[in-house]
């Protein structure tokens, strides 16, 4: 089994910044690729961002590239969600999930534990 657990969601005005934080206890030596994903109010689930393993492959869905960053530290099993210049629309509950192989992929049905989610709300 693999438990993740996330913090740092809140409510932000637009342009501003927020961390999210995702940290996985369990079977952590199958934590290859860690992955976000969000569910927006009237949005179906979205793809946000993946790493690999190593952290030197990350993947962006085109609605955030360039604004929010996903990194992890392997040591503290934990991946984490730069996300700045947010918009109303970045606003969703925002998912943390992991796949038990290496392979990053964009599909939702790929991953195979997730976290409990956490809201992320962006004001005008």
């Amino acid at each position: 089994q693999v438990q993740l657990v996330e913090s740092g969601g809140g409510l932000v005005q637009a342009g501003g910044s927020l961390r999210l934080s995702c940290a996985a206890s369990g079977r952590t030596f199958s934590t290859y690729v860690m992955g976000w994903f969000r569910y927006a109010p009237g949005k179906e689930r979205e793809f946000v961002a993946a790493i690999s393993w190593s952290g030197g492959n990350t993947y962006y869905a085109d609605s955030v590239k360039g604004r929010f960053t996903i990194s992890r530290d392997n040591a503290k099993n934990t991946v984490y969600l730069q996300m700045s210049s947010l918009k109303p629309e970045d606003t969703a509950v925002y998912y943390c999930a992991t796949r038990l192989g290496r392979v990053v992929i964009r599909t939702p049905s790929a991953y195979d534990y997730w976290g409990q989610g956490t809201q992320v709300t962006v004001s005008s």
